[in-house]
């Protein structure tokens, strides 16, 4: 491994969208309440924001990173979302707590108390959490947004991104419902430079990127106080998408040819996802069935033509149709009880997923008719079937000292279904030790080791062209998860009237990476690294800035890097992991302007990724790398928040300044440079607009 290498970056992000009821007068910005291991915050710390929703105080929470629930985690598992609602974690794949907390009206909040994972008593949590003390539901409230937006170039305006829900409690029922039409744009264009490798002009083109997103969800979810203390949830989820892409331009090739190529996908389809849990007492302790089913129809056509515009000839081109369905359900018991100082719990999970796709390939021809072509390794059927069962004991060492420890393991059984070879088995030991330390009144620290075993793209084990770099991604029936060991520490500081501060530090070490290798003598798909290296930093602090006499201002910073190192399949070099995401920060400044409804701010952003590292090529991109933002907000317009925002005001650009793809005409350890290509697309300013309200 080499030496960690020093980065210097300062870096910046979008403004933190903020929602409102009618303005009072200002009380002063958030100031956290110390309670044991707590910091407790009332809704009149977030009266300034004049928040609509419980979200809309989670956001303002200082120095707090929100991390939702990771959806690519193996199974319900253990926790990873860094939000808890009257103690509990939402055990769902879609959406969690967070979601759920968008969907609540910000009068129910009684508190939000800041606490170390540590203390919980929650298996797989560590560093801060927000935990969400919620009223009693007494009667109906509703919460609606609009949001459209419009860029500047190349996109349709939005005008849909429409979301309503309405909370009710009937008996001993409470209920959720929520409809959303939502929408989203991507856009960009401008010269393409493609040069030999002496760096002789080969070809140019004028190239236009543009994508819409359109879905409608709509959510129920059901809350039943049982007889006793049993207590129920049900959560149903339905979720259509539909997602065109279109890549298009024009070509003149050095000796003064003329051509022009186009890419368009159609991806339609739907989420289907019910998400139930019952929690009673049982003996000693308590008892808590989960169960989930997700399914979901991802079909995809990706159609693409080159045109001879110049010289008459025939075009060619290549249309590919996938037909994805994914299956995924889940039983899983958790059962927790106290022993004097002690909080244990055991769990025990079974998970099944699939996916079954049927890929068709075809070819054009010279009669402009796309004829289909074998293809057979673009169809398949992939099955895992696993086991899980953790044990875990959280109890306090001391006063300011919490102890969590989880050990356990999980059996599963992967396999290629409509292959002649037998299906693999797998065992693998997993669990985590935590340490919560509160050295004083204003300080918290964390430690966090974990052995963690992650998730497959069930995709990667089947053929999957890439038109638009002309590559094919061959499948992979012997991938396997990735394991790591991972090291976490958190340092959290209270700065009393200036804010509040935290820095991560951690350290993975990881086997069977997921990155591209070899595949059969002379093709790449993803697969397995045996070893890599993450290793990196992420601080973030809320500065107040009315001890300097700025009032109801305050400045959000945040920024971080990752170093890793895993040694290239081809060149047996270190390199960085392939597309990691390995700089970023951003800061806000934001003014709630005192006695008046306005507010108003400023923000930059800066992101950066590794290079992507494949067998015959390597790509950067780097879209809008450095961009800056402002917005004004009114709140109370007859009761509403108004927000009006723009993003990228100075027009950062598309892979500017970057040589953004490098091509070797075989394996880039063994064959020279076939063409160098250059991106300087022109993205423009984004703007959106904001009206939200309760009713």
């Amino acid at each position: 491994m080499t030496a960690l290498r020093p980065i210097h970056a300062f870096l910046l992000s979008s403004a933190a969208s903020v929602i409102a009821t009618p303005v009072v007068a200002q009380p002063p910005p958030p100031q956290s309440a110390v309670v044991a291991a707590k910091r407790a915050y009332t809704p009149a710390d977030f009266a300034r924001f004049a928040p609509k929703t419980a979200y809309d105080m989670l956001v303002q929470v200082p120095s707090f990173t929100i991390r939702s629930a990771d959806t690519t985690e193996r199974g319900l598992g253990q926790a990873s979302e860094n939000v808890l609602i009257n103690g509990q974690r939402i055990n769902d794949k879609s959406g969690g707590a967070i979601d759920q907390l968008k969907r609540t009206s910000a009068a129910n909040v009684e508190r939000i108390e800041i606490v170390e994972a540590g203390s919980l008593g929650i298996p797989g949590l560590a560093g801060q959490v927000a935990n969400f003390i919620l009223k009693a539901q007494t009667k109906g409230s509703g919460q609606f947004s609009w949001n459209p937006g419009f860029r500047a170039h190349f996109t349709k305006p939005q005008y849909d991104n429409l979301t309503v829900s309405y909370s009710n409690k009937t008996g001993p029922l409470d209920y959720t419902v929520s409809a959303a039409a939502l929408s989203g744009r991507g856009g960009l264009g401008g010269p393409v430079r493609i040069t030999d490798r002496n760096h002789n002009l080969i070809e140019t083109r004028d190239e236009v990127y543009h994508s819409e997103y359109h879905e409608f969800v709509f959510k129920t979810k059901l809350g039943l106080d049982g007889p006793g203390s049993s207590l129920g949830n049900l959560s149903l989820n339905y979720n259509p998408y539909w997602s065109p892409q279109f890549l298009g331009d024009t070509r003149v090739l050095a000796t003064g040819e003329l051509r022009s190529r186009t890419n368009r996908q159609e991806r339609p389809g739907y989420n289907a996802d019910v998400n139930a849990d019952y929690e009673f007492a049982l003996g000693p302790g308590r008892l808590k069935a989960i169960g989930l089913y997700h399914r979901e129809h991802a079909p995809n056509t990706t159609t693409q033509i080159l045109r001879f515009d110049s010289t008459g000839a025939s075009s060619t081109g290549t249309r590919f149709f996938r037909d994805a369905r994914y299956l995924e359900y889940i039983g899983r018991g958790e059962y927790r009880w106290k022993g004097g100082r002690n909080d244990w719990q055991v769990s025990f999970e079974r998970a099944f997923n699939s996916l079954d796709q049927r890929g068709t390939l075809f070819q054009l021809d010279p009669q402009g008719q796309f004829i289909e072509v074998p293809f057979p390794q673009g169809t398949g059927k992939v099955t895992e079937v696993r086991y899980e069962g953790i044990a875990s004991l959280s109890r306090p060492l001391a006063s300011n000292l919490d102890l969590q420890v989880a050990a356990g393991a999980e059996t599963s059984q992967l396999d290629r279904v409509d292959d002649d070879q037998p299906a693999r088995k797998f065992f693998r030991p997993k669990g985590s030790v935590t340490l919560a330390w509160r050295p004083a009144k204003d300080w918290d620290v964390s430690l966090k080791l974990r052995r963690r075993v992650g998730q497959i793209d069930f995709l990667d084990f089947l053929a999957q062209p890439v038109l638009s770099q002309d590559r094919e991604n061959a499948g992979n029936p012997e991938l396997v998860p990735p394991q790591s060991w991972e090291v976490e520490t958190e340092f959290a500081h209270d700065l009393g009237p200036w804010g509040k501060t935290r820095l991560n530090l951690h350290y993975y070490k990881v086997t069977d990476i997921i990155d591209v290798i070899p595949i059969g003598t002379n093709e790449q798909g993803i697969g397995n690294l045996p070893n890599a290296i993450k290793a990196g930093a992420e601080t973030t602090s809320t500065i107040l800035l009315e001890p300097i006499g700025f009032h109801g201002a305050k400045l959000d910073l945040n920024a971080g890097f990752e170093w890793t190192s895993v040694k290239d399949p081809l060149t047996g070099a270190h390199r960085p992991i392939s597309g990691n995401y390995d700089r970023w920060g951003s800061a806000e400044l934001r003014h709630d302007v005192p006695k008046t409804p306005y507010a108003w701010g400023v923000n930059v952003q800066y992101n950066h990724y590794a290079k992507n590292y494949f067998l015959t090529e390597i790509i950067r991109t780097l879209d809008i790398p450095l961009a800056f933002g402002a917005f004004v907000e009114h709140k109370n317009v007859m009761g509403l928040t108004v927000r009006a925002s723009v993003f990228n005001i100075f027009g950062g650009r598309h892979g500017l300044h970057t040589v953004d793809r490098v091509v070797y005409s075989g394996f880039r350890d063994r064959a020279p440079i076939a063409f160098y290509e250059k991106h300087d697309d022109l993205v423009g300013p984004l703007f959106n607009f904001s009206i939200k309200g309760t009713f």
